[in-house]
């Protein structure tokens, strides 16, 4: 993988639009705090980039988080000039409780697998969170669950649309337990359809 100022000189070199001191106006930075973390959501342009303090605090990093989801590059202030601006910077960030932090748009659960007797598992990047069926059907409780073991807060949605969408899930559940080569199968071809949460 390349290092960040690798990536910087050849996003330069496709003729990447970099901006001047006047042009790169943070619209606000927030710092979401709790749960034993900190993470920066820098707003830009319409676009929130989620940073930690380390990215903050790093030029070619920052540089290289912006230039990756806002499609331009910040620019390049000497060392000591970009640490006094990034101590600015995180002095006057909003400061909001990690439990209100945006959720991303894309947010989608691995699987949901069935234990029987109203018990289930939803899978969300490696970690494995043990549901009731009336934890899973509360959209309330489904979000608490999500970010106490997973750290992630689901967005939240209409009534009507959340029902909609955990119907789904549990219409296409797995059941629990060793797995065939054929059940495999299946398992991949409704995943690859999953629907995103955001979506419904």
């Amino acid at each position: 993988m390349p290092t960040d100022s690798q990536y910087i000189l050849e996003s330069i070199k496709q003729g990447c639009t970099t901006l001047s001191d006047d042009e790169f106006v943070i619209d606000r930075l927030v710092k979401y705090f709790g749960n034993g973390r900190i993470r920066w959501h820098v707003e830009f342009g319409g676009h929130r980039i989620e940073l930690t303090t380390g990215q903050i605090k790093k030029q070619p990093t920052f540089r290289r988080k912006i230039l990756e989801q806002a499609g331009v590059l910040p620019p390049q202030r000497a060392g000591a000039d970009y640490r006094r601006w990034a101590m600015d910077l995180r002095k006057n960030a909003i400061e909001l409780p990690w439990r209100d932090r945006p959720v991303d748009a894309g947010f989608a659960i691995d699987r949901l697998a069935s234990h029987g007797d109203g018990r289930w598992t939803v899978e969300y990047q490696g970690k494995a969170i043990k549901f009731t069926t009336t934890k899973l059907r509360r959209q309330v409780s489904f979000r608490k669950r999500m970010l106490a073991k997973a750290k992630v807060l689901p967005p939240q949605l209409d009534p009507a649309a959340y029902r909609k969408w955990m119907d789904w899930l549990i219409q296409n559940a797995i059941e629990a337990g060793p797995q065939t080569g054929d059940a495999s199968m299946a398992e991949k071809s409704w995943l690859d359809d999953l629907p995103e949460l955001a979506g419904w």
